[in-house]
């Protein structure tokens, strides 16, 4: 009978402890995936907040130059008004490198684990690359194959309408699927504010050692300049 009490009482323990060990392993992997979870969604989002904020930018610099059209068309004499017209409104700032990563790894979506999610940020980053193409690509293209800006005539004739008018529309679909983002996901304002804080902090720490680096290769090019000149002089 005692043998048996030990027996039952081994078993128990045995089954306790396996429990344990497994269940331990299984909240510290659910821990770990949550935690991948969530870099990678406030990593989109961040994305998308940036690229509505150069895509704002780039609309306003279009409507802008009908308003300098219409200065130049009631006093043609103020040429140089002309460089003041939109060229190529989408800034260096603009990249893909997040929409790439997101999109290339179905281990990455799985990891999300929300489709609705995954299907709206994706037609926010094809609704992105039509404004690229179709609006700053575009307006580039034909103001340097006709060389409109080059004359007041030109300058005065060029179509900005059309390229307001698609800027308008594609800058509200963003906006839309951005909010639908937010929303499906359950991330606020607030929380994409300071994960773009953290960011640009990140950002500027390995900015300042970039600086290092670069102080330290000019010291060594001009220390080479240095050397050479000295064995030119002492020919």
């Amino acid at each position: 009978m005692a043998s048996l009490k030990q027996f039952l009482l081994s078993l128990f323990a045995t089954t306790v402890s396996i429990a344990l060990t497994f269940g331990t392993a299984a909240i510290i992997d659910y821990n770990k995936k949550q935690s991948e979870k969530r870099e990678i969604v406030m990593m989109v989002m961040y994305d998308a907040y940036n690229s509505l904020k150069l895509i704002e930018d780039a609309d306003s610099l279009i409507r802008n130059s009908m308003d300098v059209q219409l200065q130049l068309a009631a006093d043609t004499t103020q040429f140089e008004l002309r460089f003041k017209l939109s060229v190529m409104p989408l800034n260096s700032g603009y990249t893909e490198t997040t929409e790439h990563i997101f999109s290339s790894s179905i281990e990455t979506i799985n990891t999300v684990g929300n489709v609705l999610f995954t299907e709206n940020v994706a037609e926010f980053y094809q609704i992105r690359r039509l404004y690229k193409t179709t609006v700053c690509d575009s307006l580039f293209n034909e103001v340097n194959q006709t060389q409109a800006l080059s004359t007041v005539k030109g300058a005065l004739d060029f179509n900005y309408a059309q390229y307001v008018l698609l800027s308008i529309g594609y800058l509200t679909s963003l906006k839309r699927q951005y909010a639908m983002c937010k929303q499906i996901i359950g991330v606020t304002d607030e929380e994409i504010e300071v994960y773009r804080k953290e960011r640009e902090k990140l950002e500027a720490s390995m900015s300042e050692k970039d600086g290092i680096t670069d102080s330290v290769i000019n010291e060594i090019i001009q220390l080479q300049k240095d050397i050479d000149e000295s064995k030119a002089a002492s020919h």
